[in-house]
C-alpha cells in the first residue's frame, strides 16, 4: 500500500512539474510598434490602451526583445516591436523562438497607426491590408539626377529602370501576400464598428476634394506600404500606389503607410516555416492618424513639419481605432477559442 501511494504521490509530483514546464498557448498575439512612455496612465502609444483596456496585467520579462510582454487570462498576448523593420524582425523572432509560449495556433494582429492616401480614405479611419509591400528594398537616384522619362528615382532590386518587368519570382521579401479569407472575414466582422470623429478632424478633412478623404472615420480594406523612411508628399503617393501595384501584379491598392510590417511578416514566414507560427493567421490593421500628402494650399515640407509624433490630428482617434476595431477580432476568437483554435476564420481546418 505504501508502494502504491509512493508511486502516485511521485507521479503527480512529475505531472504537475511538467505542466509548470509546458509552453502557454496563445490565442491572440497583439502587434503594436511604439509607446510614448509607460504602458498605462500618460500619454499613450499604440500598446497602452491594449493594456488599460484589455487588462493586459501580467508583465512577463523579455530582454531579448525591444520592450516587456504584456498578457491577460484570456489568453491575448501583446509585444511592442520598436520602430522600424529591423526592430520589429528581431522582437517577432525573439518571441516566436521563446520556448515559453506556444504560439503554433495564435492568431497575430498587427494594430498601429498610420498615414492614409487621401484618395481611399480618412482621418480616423481603419484598413484591413491584403498586401503588405516593402518600400526600402530596391536602387535610388537622387531625384535632381533621373532621367527625365523616368517618374521615380527608386528602381526595384535587380532591374534597371522604374517598374521593369518581370517580376522577381520568387521575390526578395518585397511583398506579402496575407490569408485573402482571413482578411475577409476580419473586414466583415468589423466593418460597422463605430469610430471616433473630432471637429479638428472634420476641418482638416474638408480641405481635401478627395470624397472618401472627406468621409467620416470608416473601416475598409486597402493595403499598406512598409518603409522606415518617414517620407510624405503628393510626389511620394503617386510612388507608392505604383509601386504597390508593381509589387503585387496590379492586385494590390495602397491605401496605409507603415513603418514595420515588411519585418514582422519576414519573421513570422520563417517561423511558419520552422513550425513555430501560422503566417496564415496573420492581420495588419492600420488606422490613420494623418494623411500621406498635403492639401493643395501647403508645401510637402510645411505638411511634414506639422505632422509630429503626437500632433497629428488624427492622432488620438487613429490609436482607439486600432483597438476598438482589432479588439473585435480579438474578442470573437477568444469567445470561440474552441472553433478558431482548429479553422481560421473564412478557410477549412489546420
Amino acid at each position: 500500500m505504501r508502494v502504491r501511494i509512493l508511486f502516485l504521490l511521485t507521479a503527480l509530483f512529475a505531472v504537475s512539474l511538467f505542466a509548470k514546464d509546458r509552453p502557454i498557448p496563445i490565442k491572440v498575439v497583439v502587434v503594436t510598434m511604439f509607446e510614448r512612455g509607460a504602458d498605462t496612465g500618460d500619454q499613450p502609444g499604440e500598446l497602452q490602451y491594449w493594456v488599460e483596456r484589455e487588462k493586459l496585467d501580467r508583465v512577463i520579462p523579455f530582454p531579448q526583445g525591444y520592450h516587456d510582454l504584456r498578457m491577460n487570462g484570456d489568453g491575448v498576448l501583446a509585444v511592442l516591436t520598436g520602430v522600424g523593420t529591423a526592430k520589429a524582425a528581431s522582437t517577432i523572432m525573439a518571441l516566436g523562438m521563446d520556448p515559453r509560449f506556444d504560439l503554433t495556433k495564435a492568431y497575430w494582429i498587427v494594430a498601429g497607426i498610420a498615414g492614409i492616401d487621401p484618395a481611399d480614405g480618412s482621418l480616423g479611419s481603419a484598413a484591413w491590408a491584403e498586401w503588405v509591400v516593402d518600400g526600402d528594398i530596391g536602387y535610388e537616384i537622387d531625384a535632381r539626377e533621373i532621367p527625365k522619362d523616368w517618374k521615380t528615382g527608386f528602381v526595384p532590386l535587380r532591374k534597371s529602370v522604374p517598374y521593369e518587368l518581370p517580376l522577381m519570382v520568387p521575390n526578395n521579401g518585397e511583398a506579402y501576400h496575407l490569408n485573402a479569407a482571413l482578411v475577409d472575414w476580419a473586414f466583415r466582422l468589423t466593418k460597422d464598428v463605430p469610430l471616433t470623429d473630432s471637429e479638428a478632424m472634420q476641418r482638416e478633412r474638408a480641405l481635401y476634394s478627395s470624397p472618401n478623404a472627406q468621409r467620416p472615420p470608416f473601416v475598409l480594406k486597402g493595403d499598406t506600404l512598409s518603409s522606415s523612411t518617414f517620407w510624405h508628399g503628393k510626389l511620394m503617393d503617386e510612388w507608392a500606389n505604383d509601386w504597390v501595384k508593381y509589387h503585387t501584379g496590379g492586385q494590390g491598392n495602397y491605401v496605409t503607410t507603415g513603418m514595420e510590417d515588411t519585418g514582422t511578416l519576414q519573421s513570422l514566414t520563417f517561423l511558419s516555416n520552422a513550425g513555430k507560427a501560422d503566417v496564415n493567421r496573420v492581420l495588419v490593421l492600420r488606422t490613420a492618424s494623418d494623411y500621406d500628402s498635403p492639401t493643395g494650399s501647403m508645401t510637402a515640407a510645411e505638411s511634414l513639419a506639422r505632422n509630429k509624433i503626437g500632433q497629428y490630428t488624427g492622432y488620438l482617434p487613429a490609436l482607439d481605432a486600432a483597438w476598438r476595431v482589432g479588439r473585435t477580432v480579438v474578442a470573437e476568437i477568444v469567445k470561440n477559442w474552441a472553433q478558431y483554435r482548429t479553422t481560421i476564420p473564412g478557410s477549412g481546418p489546420r
